[in-house]
């Protein structure tokens, strides 16, 4: 079995953290009212998956 390198782990998990995060913050912002900023910042989490996916996947030939 081939381990991945530890700084690995944490890029993926800080990605997946800034996306939950988003998440959160614009479900939080949707239910105080404030539903276009809530749109808004939901929309930033596929793009911040989509960049991570790009970013750990760019060091790999083939």
């Amino acid at each position: 079995m081939i381990k991945k390198p530890n700084s690995l782990n944490k890029a993926k998990g800080l990605f997946l953290a800034a996306a939950g995060i988003s998440f959160l913050l614009s479900v939080a912002l949707w239910f105080t009212g404030s539903k276009e900023q809530g749109l808004y910042v939901g929309i930033w989490v596929p793009s911040i998956c989509s960049a991570g996916s790009l970013i750990l996947a760019g060091g790999r030939n083939g």
